[in-house]
C-alpha cells in the first residue's frame, strides 16, 4: 500500500487559547489522503476548513498533532525545511486565481518552475502540456485580464501543479464561478488529478460537485465526519 500523500493525526488548533472568547477550531483531526484520491471537505463558513487546509499545506502549525507529507513528519521542523517541502510537494488553489497580471497564462505556469531550478525549455514544455490538458493552450499567450473567469482558474490549477506536487489543496476553487463554468473547472481539476496521480483535498460548498469526488468529509464543531 502506497504512503499517504497527506496524513494528519490528532491535529488541534485553538485561537486565543486560555483567553475569554477562545475558539477551538480543530479538535483532534485525523485524516489520510492517498495518491490519486480526491477528497471533498465540506463545512459551513467559519468552521475552520481554511485553517485545516493551511495546516495541511504547512502554512500554519497546529497546537498539537502530526502533519506528514508523503510520509515526512513535519512536526517541529525548521521553517526552512517546511518551506522547501511546501514548495516541492504542495500546490495551492484559492477561490480567486491570484495570477500575476503582467504575465501571460503560460508565463504564470513557467515562473514557479524557474524558481524551482527547472530549465526554461523544460518549463515551457510542461506549461503547454498542463494548459493543453485543461483546454487553455490556445490562450497561452494571453494575460489574465484577457481570459474568462473559468480560463483564469484553470490556469491557476496548472500553476499549482507546475512543479508536480504530491498534494493539491484547493479552497473553494469554483466558489466565484457560475454553474456552467464551475462544471468546466471541476472537470479540468479531475483531469489533472487523474492524469498525474496526485492527491487532492478540495474545500467546497458545492454539494453536487463534492458528491462526485472519491470521498466527502464534513467538518463540524472542530471534528471530521463522513
Amino acid at each position: 500500500m502506497s504512503e499517504a500523500a497527506l496524513r494528519l493525526g490528532g491535529v488541534t488548533k485553538t485561537y486565543n487559547a486560555g483567553k475569554p472568547g477562545e475558539v477551538r477550531v480543530l479538535q483532534g483531526i485525523d485524516l489520510a489522503v492517498a495518491p490519486g484520491e480526491v477528497v471533498a471537505l465540506v463545512a459551513p463558513s467559519g468552521a475552520g476548513k481554511s485553517t485545516l487546509l493551511h495546516i495541511a499545506g504547512l502554512l500554519d502549525t497546529p497546537d498539537s498533532g502530526v502533519v506528514a507529507i508523503g510520509g515526512q513528519d513535519m512536526t517541529g521542523q525548521a521553517e526552512t525545511r517546511r518551506t522547501a517541502v511546501r514548495r516541492q510537494e504542495v500546490g495551492f488553489v484559492y477561490q480567486f486565481h491570484h495570477l500575476l497580471p503582467e504575465f501571460s497564462a503560460a508565463e504564470n505556469v513557467i515562473l514557479p518552475q524557474l524558481a524551482n531550478g527547472v530549465s526554461r525549455s523544460e518549463a515551457e514544455r510542461r506549461a503547454m502540456e498542463l494548459l493543453g490538458l485543461v483546454g487553455v493552450a490556445p490562450r497561452a499567450a494571453h494575460r489574465p485580464a484577457a481570459l474568462s473567469g473559468g480560463e483564469q482558474q484553470r490556469v491557476a490549477f496548472c500553476r499549482a501543479m507546475a512543479n508536480a506536487p504530491r498534494l493539491l489543496l484547493a479552497d473553494e476553487p469554483t466558489g466565484n464561478l457560475d454553474p456552467d463554468t464551475a462544471e468546466n473547472v471541476f472537470a479540468a481539476l479531475m483531469t489533472l488529478v487523474r492524469t498525474t496521480g496526485m492527491a487532492a483535498l478540495i474545500a467546497t460548498h458545492n454539494l453536487e460537485l463534492a458528491a462526485r469526488m472519491d470521498r466527502v468529509l464534513h467538518l463540524n464543531a472542530g471534528q471530521l465526519e463522513p
